[in-house]
């Protein structure tokens, strides 16, 4: 059947018509592809077609409170090869010179160019090398290599403050220490250069390169002063070269905000090169990590809660030391064989008397003692600014019982920290209050130098009242002047503290290890204004009498003398007298010598010597200066001034 040609007309038209809107459909959405889709077809096009060529942050710097650097960045380069640029005639030439600048095998070379992958580094030989192998290779124009700016952590102290300080792994992230704790803030926003090429791997020419800069992390600046860090690691040095310990450490705190002014322990490391130490030695910082029972640095605590609770008068109560107290039908002993007879609890206290500590145990009662323990903040951690601090060990309530509260009066029994131990007795002598410990100050802008923000100090509570805190100064200033802390004092500088000597747990077999002891003295000054307080601890020191006393106390008293003096706290008159016993040499009180002539002066100094400088004949200088006290045969420094001229 013909169809009529009106329908096959018509058939047309409607096809045309269809057609026609299918391609106006077309063309609008060309239209709106290319103009208004043009941008993000492009980005995504530059996508595909970019590879990146990273470009590391550096780290912010570590700095000390007055702005010394402490950890900081040295360029380190690292190469990095594109294998698709590199043809496979050019790639036995590429992996020769590879090997011989990077010190690889050339089939290693050969494998790492040959490989199907966008970037390859080439590590480990090729990652954070020398500047000089990085100009050899930039030299050559190697296609399809490429340098990348790399960054690696340099510790221009080497083993100072290493512990405190930590390390960062090769990638530039903290791993230990204050590089771990404060990572976020101090590793940056990497950055990239941005090339483009086809399915090939070919450089598309017509297109520039992109480079995104890095951004550089903050810069942290901290507590820690390096002029005492310097007398903290110096002193410790010289006790291990002395006494040979298993270990040893020390800390200084103000004891007015919490603010960590050094800390140390040995042994130590350099951050730059922690892989050739054992990993017990860069992760155990001891001050944190390290607990152990503190011995009699622990009576700290049992007097001051004895006194806010007024269960004794230091001068008017009396007690007889026997030289051992029974509780509970087991003999506690003191040090001293046959005790020290009949004497006041301040006596008791400048004795370190274990048995009087006892006693004062016996008035407080579980409850009350077990308190201020836990107020002074044991049995937690402190909450300082480092990871891996302990919490220490004290006896459950529950199971304490009179013998229990006997020993933990004195020390024993007990495991705390170093950091536990010198922020409670910070807390002890400023005034009552518990502070939380810290080394970060403030945030810095790497580039400017000017702070970003400041991290405040933070005050947990106030554990005893200023009244009792002045008393417990007092006292502990007699025990460095008339007690067993003589061998600490420093003249002119009023220091007040405590020796400790600490019996160890035997780890295999139970029990205290025999003639291997911890020995300490935490002490501070000026004990009417105290500015800082230092704990030290030295582990088993060999062929020497065992005692805080002898070995620490010296070591913490040098410590605080020469802290002070740096820090420019001035000394001050009056304070205790140091009681002289034998083998103490009496002090003599440097005299007068401004404006007496030269000739005269030898007549003047006695038991001292003199040091000239100057051509004059009259004194115009003199140190140390008139008053204070030093030992016999000490050099007196004289300035002389510069003699005069016959014409002037």
């Amino acid at each position: 059947m013909r169809i009529p040609k009106h329908l096959v007309k018509k058939r047309l038209l409607l096809i045309l018509a269809g057609g026609l809107c299918i391609f106006a459909i077309f063309i609008v959405r060309l239209i709106y592809v290319q103009i208004f889709n043009n941008d993000w077809l492009t980005q995504k096009a530059l996508e595909e077609w970019g590879k990146n060529i990273p470009y590391e942050a550096e780290r912010g710097d570590i700095l000390d409170a007055r702005g010394k650097v402490l950890a900081t960045n040295i360029s380190s380069p690292s190469v990095l090869v594109v294998p698709k640029q590199i043809k496979k005639r050019q790639r036995e030439k590429t992996a020769d010179a590879l090997s011989e600048i990077l010190g690889m095998s050339r089939r290693r070379a050969l494998e790492k160019i040959s490989q199907n992958e966008l970037i390859v580094r080439l590590t480990p030989e090729g990652r954070k090398i020398s500047n000089e192998k990085a100009s050899k290779i930039k030299s050559l124009a190697l296609p399809g290599v490429f340098i990348a700016e790399d960054f690696k952590r340099d510790y221009p102290k080497g083993n100072y403050l290493a512990h405190v300080l930590g390390f960062a792994g090769i990638d530039n992230q903290g791993l230990t220490g204050l590089e771990a704790y404060y990572n976020d803030g101090l590793k940056g926003k990497n950055g990239s250069v941005t090339y483009f090429s086809d399915v090939r791997g070919n450089r598309m020419s017509d297109l520039k390169d992109k480079y995104t800069p890095p951004e550089s992390g903050s810069s942290l600046m901290l507590t820690i002063d390096s002029r005492v860090q310097s007398i903290i690691e110096r002193e410790l040095n010289n006790a291990v070269a002395l006494y040979r310990p298993d270990s040893a450490l020390a800390i200084a705190m103000n004891p007015k905000n919490g603010n960590i002014l050094g800390m140390s322990s040995k042994p130590d490391f350099n951050p730059a090169r922690y892989k050739e130490v054992p990993p017990e030695i860069y992760n155990h910082n001891l001050p944190i990590w390290r607990t152990y029972e503190p011995g009699s640095t622990f009576k700290v605590i049992t007097l001051a809660a004895s006194l806010q609770e007024n269960v004794v008068d230091l001068k008017k109560d009396h007690f007889y030391d026997s030289g051992s107290i029974d509780v509970a039908g087991t003999h506690l002993h003191c040090w001293k064989r046959g005790g020290h007879g009949s004497e006041t609890f301040l006596e008791v206290v400048q004795n370190s008397c274990n048995p009087g500590f006892v006693a004062l145990g016996e008035r407080l009662g579980k409850e009350r003692l077990f308190s201020y323990i836990e107020k002074f903040g044991f049995g937690k951690k402190t909450g300082i600014d480092l990871q891996g601090e302990a919490t220490g060990i004290l006896f459950k309530k529950d199971r304490v019982g009179p013998l229990e509260t006997a020993t933990t009066a004195f020390g024993q029994g007990v495991s705390v920290t170093p950091i536990q131990q010198i922020t409670a007795v910070s807390a002890a002598i400023n005034g009552g209050y518990l502070y939380e410990p810290r080394l970060a100050k403030a945030w810095v802008d790497t580039d400017t130098g000017k702070v970003i923000n400041r991290i405040e100090p933070t005050i947990k509570r106030q554990v005893i009242s200023s009244e009792t805190s002045k008393k417990v100064r007092e006292t502990l200033e007699s025990v460095v002047a008339q007690g067993t802390g003589r061998n600490a004092y420093v003249e002119g500088y009023r220091v007040g503290g405590k020796t400790g000597t600490a019996q160890k747990v035997n780890p295999k077999g139970g029990g205290y290890m025999q003639g291997n002891y911890i020995v300490s003295f935490l002490g501070f000054a000026p004990a009417n204004d105290p500015e800082i307080v230092v704990y030290v601890a030295i582990d088993h020191p060999k062929d020497t009498v065992q005692f805080g006393g002898t070995v620490s106390a010296p070591v913490a008293g040098r410590i605080i003398g020469d802290s002070l003096s740096a820090l420019g706290v001035k000394r001050q008159k009056g304070g205790l007298e140091k009681e002289t016993r034998w083998p103490d040499q009496p002090m003599i009180k440097v005299p007068d010598l401004v404006g007496q002539k030269k000739q005269d002066l030898q007549n003047a100094l006695f038991d001292l010597k003199i040091k000239t400088q100057g051509s004059g004949d009259r004194v115009t200088m003199q140190s140390p200066e008139a008053g204070i006290k030093v030992k016999q045969g000490s050099t007196i420094m004289i300035y002389l001034g510069d003699k005069k001229k016959p014409d002037d």
